[in-house]
């Protein structure tokens, strides 16, 4: 029997609690259709010191760095680490543990654990990701990096990063679903108690001005647009209801969602489509046709490119009601 791939997480003190425990419970509860674990979970530090959280306490893990050696992913959770932090160096101990690393291994990092990798050169001509708050700082240490602070994650291919906290978890279960199927990573998201794959980016929680109260105001467009996602509404049609320029009305939406009229209401369509999809037996043309994304090969082009899959893959996997 095949041994089953090691997934090796490196707390590095002071480590972020949060994103610690994201990959032992999303790897850890991963099992096939036999309840058989699909992957071996270690947590191993740089020596064999309680390891200090910053939720204001110490964990104990089980492994030292010697884990690393026989890793198949290394998982680097978010850290206050000064060096990396804020200084671009790599402290040597840290160093000759990121040397343990086999070729073969697949890294990631959560959050800010992303320093790391930006402080040993991991990241350098590839496009990454870290929290938002810290994206300045970061892209002053490591000019080299492609950092693109308004995704949740990003894969390319044998090192990925993610945002802050939750989409650690995003990451993961994206991780999972690349590995063994959207069948595996929605159990493990419904026993997470969290939805199997987030839409947007970043740009839906970065803080911004808060936009004058009143008329200028673009949510009452929004509900009333909402409800008229299968109409052909276009932004000047928006920009009309709420009695703007198709110029102010467009500033003033993205200032309130982060995102631009269109891709917005892209972006609305498709979670229509998705809720279709799972609650209904509709034609998928009709389930296009009412989501207001037009044809069979409109909603199959967007939902691909949302998620990652075709609407009958999607229905076959999230549907609520018996498939033909």
């Amino acid at each position: 029997m095949a041994s089953l791939h090691r997934v090796v997480v490196l707390a590095v003190s002071e480590v972020i609690g949060y994103d610690l425990c994201i990959p032992p419970m999303v790897f850890g509860n991963a099992a096939d259709e036999e309840g058989r674990p699909l992957y071996d979970v270690r947590v191993c530090g740089l020596d064999e010191r309680p390891i200090r959280v910053t939720a204001g306490f110490s964990a104990t893990v089980d492994h030292g760095p010697e884990a690393l050696a026989e890793a198949d992913t290394v998982i680097i959770p978010g850290t206050r680490i000064e060096g990396p932090r804020f200084l671009g160096t790599l402290p040597a101990v840290l160093r000759d543990a990121l040397a343990l690393i086999p070729s073969h291994a697949r890294i990631m990092s959560i959050c800010t654990g992303a320093f790391v990798l930006g402080a040993a050169g991991l990241l350098d001509g590839r496009p990454a990701t870290t929290h938002w708050a810290h994206a300045d700082t970061f892209r002053r240490l490591y000019p080299e990096v492609l950092l693109d602070e308004q995704v949740l994650f990003v894969d390319d291919g044998d090192v990925l990063s993610s945002a802050g906290l939750a989409a650690g978890l995003d990451l993961c279960l994206h991780v999972l679903r690349a590995d063994h199927g959207s069948d595996v990573a929605n159990r493990v998201a419904r026993y997470c108690v969290t939805p199997p794959w987030r839409d947007g980016g970043q740009s839906q929680f970065i803080d911004r001005p808060l936009p004058e109260a009143g008329d200028g105001s673009t949510a009452a467009t929004r509900a009333w647009a909402s409800r008229r996602l299968g109409e052909p509404l276009d932004v000047a049609e928006l920009a009309g209801h709420a009695r703007m320029s198709v110029r102010t009305f467009s500033r003033r939406f993205r200032a309130e969602t982060g995102l631009p009229p269109r891709a917005w209401l892209i972006q609305q369509r498709v979670q229509h489509a998705r809720h279709l999809l799972e609650s209904t037996d509709l034609p998928i043309d009709r389930v296009a046709a009412e989501s207001g994304l037009g044809t069979a090969a409109s909603l199959r082009q967007h939902l691909n490119t949302a998620i990652g899959v075709s609407p009958l893959a999607y229905r076959r996997t999230f549907s609520r009601t018996p498939t033909q």
